[in-house]
């Protein structure tokens, strides 16, 4: 039996997934298990996957069970040691899976640990450096849009982003897996956040670096992406905050849905976004009934979560999302 399960979740990703494969076999680290995951793609992926790499392990869904049921589903399977998941439109440096594990080797106390995501056709741009989440609540990547050169150091950071991190499985164990009723998006988040509670810390490798076609698969501020990150970001703060910081905490986070429909107002994607936030509301009940289950499990101080946040800066955000927003088009209309 293989250390490390890898696990990489394609869905229409026959266009870019070779990229990713190939970096991932040739990887510096050799006791590694790759499973491919196709959720049910109709663009020939799994075809290509068969022909062009047919010793990898290919797990094929009929339909698109999403990133957490799919993953959910190949964790449960397995028994190693180590979870790694990488999403195709991900090219890992062949020493990613030597560096997260030398970094885990040596950190027992981390549950688990973050990548440190470059854009691919930019490398010299960050796109992530671990996830922060904000005392609004909300997510937050870590770095986007900085340079290279910045966050060179392991820093302990909130949580990893679902496309390019490793878990321990004692962890996951403990804390569960993902919640498969947020389909995508935020999935992550709320993990990262129910590790924290439990007392599990993530560690952010700068030497692990992967180059993320960034937006690749479902889009930049594209309706799927605002319903689900929009829906999902209610889920998550109602369901992880313990009570005393969400009363510190519910204006802020009222304050950041006000400043997100005026942002999607303008960009015309406030359908989607009510959608989001209807949904969230139907799906109320559940999130409570789950957030007792996790607030009862809870060991770590309200004092260590509220320190381990951000502190809102709305126009910064801003920003980095009108740069993001203005980054793909210029590359688009380039061809890239």
């Amino acid at each position: 039996m293989s250390r490390v399960s890898v696990i990489v979740l394609n869905y229409n990703g026959k266009r870019f997934i070779k990229l990713c494969l190939d970096n991932l076999i040739r990887q510096t680290y050799r006791d590694i298990a790759v499973s491919v995951v196709d959720n049910g793609s109709s663009d020939g992926s799994v075809e290509f996957i068969k022909n062009h790499y047919p010793h990898l392990r290919l797990i094929c869904f009929k339909t698109n069970l999403g990133f957490s049921t799919a993953n959910n589903r190949i964790i449960r399977s397995g028994s190693e040691e180590y979870i790694a998941l990488l999403n195709a439109d991900a090219v890992p440096d062949l020493n990613w899976i030597q560096k997260l594990i030398e970094a885990m080797d040596a950190l027992p106390n981390a549950g688990f640990a973050a990548s440190k995501m470059l854009y691919f056709d930019k490398p010299f741009i960050i796109d992530r450096v671990g996830d922060g989440y904000m005392r609004a609540g909300a997510g937050l990547l870590r770095g986007r849009g900085q340079h290279a050169s910045d966050y060179c150091k392991k820093k302990w950071v909130f949580g990893a982003c679902g496309g390019g991190a490793i878990y321990r499985r004692s962890m996951l164990n403990h804390i569960g897996l993902f919640d498969e009723d947020f389909f995508l998006l935020y999935e992550d988040v709320d993990l990262s956040f129910r590790a924290q509670l439990l007392g599990y810390k993530c560690i952010y490798v700068p030497e692990a670096m992967i180059f993320h076609m960034a937006s690749e698969s479902i889009g930049y501020d594209s309706p799927v992406s605002v319903y689900y990150s929009h829906r999902n970001l209610e889920w998550t703060y109602f369901q992880n905050m313990p009570k005393k910081l969400m009363l510190r905490s519910i204006h802020r986070h009222l304050f950041y849905i006000l400043m997100a429909f005026i942002y999607f107002s303008a960009r015309g994607l406030i359908k989607a976004f009510f959608k989001a936030k209807i949904d969230a509301l139907r799906g109320f009940k559940s999130s409570m009934d789950k957030r007792k289950e996790v607030q009862r499990k809870k060991i770590v101080s309200d004092r260590y979560i509220w320190a381990i946040l951000e502190t809102e800066h709305y126009v910064n955000r801003l920003n980095r999302r009108l740069k993001k927003s203005t980054f793909l088009t210029k590359n688009i209309n380039e061809g890239a």
